[in-house]
């Protein structure tokens, strides 16, 4: 039996230490060089002990036009959001220029921005830098975010690239999507052609040497923690986890989307836990709704910090208090579905799902095995306000995934159950174009096989993808009218 991973974000940790001499440096796999659409590059340095998040009041001094959103906006960006009769609102338009300049003046480095929030987050070695920023007038305040020392890899895994074939097309993999009957979609020919999946992780090592992830559609990478570091050789946690979507090797593994494109965004530091780490996450979100993206896949939660004054309590779990969750639940208003894991607590005294699970109109995934059988770790919900969490559940538990040495493995976490439900999500959305977002992660809930009693545990249950798509134009049919 393959060894059991468990990477979701503290084990992604131990998996650090474990793995301590994986640093190399090199450019990432992409079918083009990467260049950011709107918005600021970082221009920190790597002695910068200091991160802020600097608030901001307006836009006024915007230099961008809500009727002109292709200076800001891509046309996939723009088409999608038509398709679904959303418009391009303020919260679109990029932070202004004239903000930045002036905190920038102060003496301080461009980490990312924020549009949809209306932030900067800046680094510096000096905190009086930011009791002068505080007092722009266009300032509304600022938090500490992160302190420490930036750290990078060095070194890579080694391969061996001889995973073991298996007399089924989806190799071990095909309990993963069976379970949801989304086989059924790919039979009848939907495998994700045509759509765009961001994965925002922690890192994707050696997915550009493994030889079974070869011929995965990669549009291009970033790296919103290290701008210009190679996200190949940090962590393995984003790899094993695109590898359950993206895998397109028949009798090794298949993927449940793996006809799909691709972007790969790292926005989380393995080396320390801080606040910060959802600002690099809301820029990645931000860039892949910037670019076209169509499906978001995040294996990664938050609730407690090496800094506790920071960590977050149950009546937090609202969907708007942490960052990360105000941007989440805006996703689905952007055109694209968020997929998110519910997190791994279910065994420790937090027990409930992590920002940015209790997200509103996102689909966060608990973890199951192979039968059917809640996984003890899974997170529970409800949110503080009541909504159902998790959504749905997929396999998390013995989760067939790609090891950084090229051959296959085993993994736990609900890291694996929400990339498995990503790609079947991604299936059906390409197998109804005519829906939106929200109506397809209404469809999704809808299929549960507990949808008349959904619970804090299972949510609204194990989602039949086939019957959903069946039934679709039964529930929509005024929409498609």
């Amino acid at each position: 039996m393959a060894k059991a991973i468990g990477l979701e974000r503290r084990s992604c940790k131990q998996q650090r230490e474990i793995n301590k001499n994986k640093y190399m440096k090199r450019f990432f796999l992409a079918a083009f060089a990467l260049t950011a659409t709107i918005g600021v590059s970082a221009q920190f340095t790597t002695t910068d002990t200091l991160k802020y998040r600097i608030s901001l009041t307006d836009k006024a001094a915007t230099t961008y036009s809500l009727s002109q959103p292709g200076r800001f906006l891509s046309e996939k960006a723009i088409a999608r959001r038509q398709r679904q009769n959303l418009s391009v609102d303020s919260t679109d338009l990029p932070v202004c220029a004239k903000y930045i300049d002036a905190i920038r003046k102060k003496g301080v480095h461009i980490v990312v921005t924020g549009k949809w929030d209306n932030f900067v987050t800046v680094s510096c070695n000096d905190s009086t830098l930011i009791h002068k920023i505080a007092k722009l007038p266009f300032v509304r305040f600022t938090e500490k975010v992160w302190h420490g020392n930036m750290k990078m890899t060095s070194k890579r895994d080694t391969l061996i690239n001889k995973p073991q074939k298996s007399d089924s097309l989806y190799g071990p993999a095909f309990a993963q999507i069976e379970m949801s009957r989304a086989n059924r979609l790919h039979e009848a020919g939907f495998k994700g052609q045509g759509m765009t999946i961001a994965v925002i992780d922690a890192g994707f090592h050696n997915a550009d040497r493994i030889a079974a992830m070869q011929n995965i559609r990669v549009l291009g990478a970033r790296d919103f923690v290290y701008p210009g570091s190679d996200i190949y050789a940090e962590s393995s946690h984003g790899m094993s986890v695109l590898s359950c979507i993206a895998m397109n090797e028949p009798n090794i593994m298949v993927g449940t989307a793996p006809e799909a494109s691709f972007w790969l965004l790292r926005s989380e530091d393995d080396y320390s836990e801080h606040l910060v780490e959802q600002d690099y996450w809301s820029a990645a979100i931000e860039f892949a709704d910037s670019v076209g993206v169509d499906v978001v896949n995040t294996s990664l939660g938050y609730y407690t910090f090496d800094d506790p004054s920071k960590n977050y309590r149950y009546r937090d779990l609202d969907g708007h208090f942490a960052l990360m969750s105000r941007q989440a639940s805006k996703v689905a208003d952007k055109g694209m579905i968020l997929v998110c894991s519910a997190g791994n607590s279910g065994r420790g005294s937090w027990k409930k799902t992590t920002p940015p699970g209790d997200a509103e109109n996102v689909l966060t995934v608990g973890a199951i095995d192979k039968k059917g059988v809640l996984a003890p770790f899974s997170s529970i919900g409800n949110t503080a306000d009541g909504r159902v969490k998790p959504d749905v559940v997929a396999v998390g538990q013995d989760s067939d995934v790609m090891g950084t040495d090229g051959n296959l493995r085993r993994a736990n976490g609900t890291s694996f159950s929400a990339p498995i439900m990503c790609g079947m999500v991604t299936c059906l959305w390409q197998a109804r174009p005519n829906l939106t977002a929200k109506q397809i992660i209404e469809l999704v809930r809808s299929s549960g096989d507990r949808v008349d009693f959904p619970d804090n545990i299972y949510g609204y249950g194990v989602p039949d993808l086939w019957k959903a798509y069946q039934n679709s134009s039964q529930m929509f049919s005024k929409r498609q009218e």
